[in-house]
């Protein structure tokens, strides 16, 4: 069960366990960690699971689809290592991910 560490704005550090196969946007919002709203669940038609990936995890990650670049242009201060987290399946391999979040989704 991959574990994985959400750093918020301020620099406070929330964990949260997940089962393989789930993404981290669900992985937050089962967790009750604010930061991560993901309004639409998670089918790409927003960016409010809009996340930071630590530069460290970047390359383990596939990379983002077209679809999720064009939302990723929606999100609230985009950065090269912006992801949406709904578009990031957790697998034992990433147990330790860490992501930190933006001041806002909004």
């Amino acid at each position: 069960m991959p574990t994985v560490y959400f750093i918020d704005a301020d620099g406070n550090q929330f964990e949260a366990e997940a089962d393989s196969g789930t993404n981290v946007m669900e992985a937050a919002v089962d967790n009750f960690i604010d930061g991560i709203v993901g309004e639409c669940g998670g089918v790409l038609s927003c960016a409010t699971c809009h996340c930071y990936v630590d530069e460290k995890w970047q390359a383990k990650l596939d990379p983002p689809s077209e679809q999720e670049e064009d939302m990723l242009d929606m999100a609230v201060e985009p950065k090269d290592n912006s992801r949406l987290s709904c578009q990031i399946e957790l697998t034992d391999e990433l147990d330790g991910l860490v992501v930190h979040l933006p001041k806002t989704q909004f």
